[in-house]
């Protein structure tokens, strides 16, 4: 599979079923020629500073991803901070 391929794909939580977003970007260990982890889009806020409404981007380690499907990526994001839902206003 390709990473253009993966772009396309959604993440979802296994947890909860929420959708964390298409992957932005893959983080990658060069030297050992490996994926450390899945790049999905911060929350968007509806106030930004100086028009900013995006958050950093969150990672998802490697580890965590439990399936790639043909239309869905499931990962295990639940015990990860920035994914936690007792604030959260994502869904």
């Amino acid at each position: 599979m390709r990473i253009s391929d993966l772009r396309l794909l959604d993440v979802v939580n296994v947890k909860d079923g929420r959708r964390l977003g298409p992957i932005k970007d893959l983080d990658l260990d060069l030297e050992r020629g490996v994926v450390k982890g899945i790049i999905v889009p911060g929350p968007s806020r509806s106030w930004g500073f100086f028009g900013s409404s995006k958050a950093e981007d969150y990672v998802v380690p490697w580890d965590r991803v439990k399936k790639i499907g043909v239309d869905v990526i499931l990962v295990d994001a639940n015990d990860l901070p920035e994914f936690n839902t007792d604030n959260d206003d994502r869904r």
